[in-house]
């Protein structure tokens, strides 16, 4: 008899984190559901982490796409028969600029990925997760979440979204034994990190300033974020819901 009995879907899941979840999913025996818009890169992963290829399946799929969304759900239940976790991590830094200068087209890019793709993904798991009567779901937000940068609005204003969605959605979904949560990573070592720095234009420096902002003194590591998500995707976390979780070395205690 498999031990797998559980299912976990996660977005993103070719990038950092995502990537670092799901070696800690895998380890506890939990079906995978890769899915991100980089077919390859969900490969490379799979090899990387010598996942079974008996319990994981990588579906690519743009998360803004309520087709491709609804395929990623379809393809995990025909596998695997249901959804227990889904780690909603999907989202883009999208363009940077003074609001004054950037496009509405740059504002409906990042909306599109880290706001409607949530929201999708929100739409079409919750109903799965309702007939089982029980689910965890995560999004993932950032500290972006809770403050203001300068020429990162759209990316400021996608995440704040994504706190009141999880809020909304905890409160909405209690009452089927179904728990949603939101972590909020701070300066991580991921791909999006070194695109945020290359924007700057000035690399070292950002980095300098970026280090001296952080009480612990260092960027945060992908496998630190997991971490975290992977407590709130178990039963270890029974009783959390509606809450945030910021991963950021102290930023937000300052």
């Amino acid at each position: 008899m498999s031990t797998y009995t559980h299912t976990a879907v996660i977005t993103g899941a070719a990038g950092g984190i995502g990537k670092e979840l799901a070696r800690r999913l895998a380890e506890r025996k939990i079906n995978l559901v890769l899915v991100d818009l980089n077919e390859e890169a969900i490969q490379k992963t799979i090899t990387e982490l010598n996942l079974d290829k008996e319990h994981v399946i990588a579906v690519k799929a743009n998360v803004s796409q309520e087709a491709d969304v609804k395929n990623y759900v379809q393809k995990a239940l025909d596998a695997f028969g249901r959804i227990d976790y889904f780690a909603n991590n999907a989202g883009i830094e999208g363009p940077t600029g003074l609001i004054e200068d950037l496009s509405v087209e740059a504002l409906d890019t990042v909306y599109n990925v880290n706001v409607r793709g949530v929201f999708l993904g929100l739409q079409n798991v919750i109903p799965v997760m309702k007939k089982q009567k029980s689910g965890a779901i995560l999004n993932t937000s950032s500290l972006a979440g809770l403050m203001g940068a300068p020429a990162v609005s759209p990316y400021i204003m996608s995440k704040h979204a994504v706190v009141g969605l999880t809020r909304t959605a905890a409160n909405e979904l209690a009452p089927y034994n179904i728990r949603v949560n939101a972590v909020l990573p701070g300066t991580i070592n991921t791909r999006m990190m070194r695109q945020i720095e290359a924007n700057s234009g000035d690399v070292e420096n950002y980095q300098d300033a970026t280090v001296a902002s952080i009480p612990m003194g260092r960027y945060g590591e992908p496998e630190e974020v997991a971490a975290v998500m992977n407590f709130l995707l178990s039963e270890e976390a029974s009783y959390v819901t509606a809450s945030l979780y910021t991963v950021d070395g102290g930023m937000m205690g300052q």
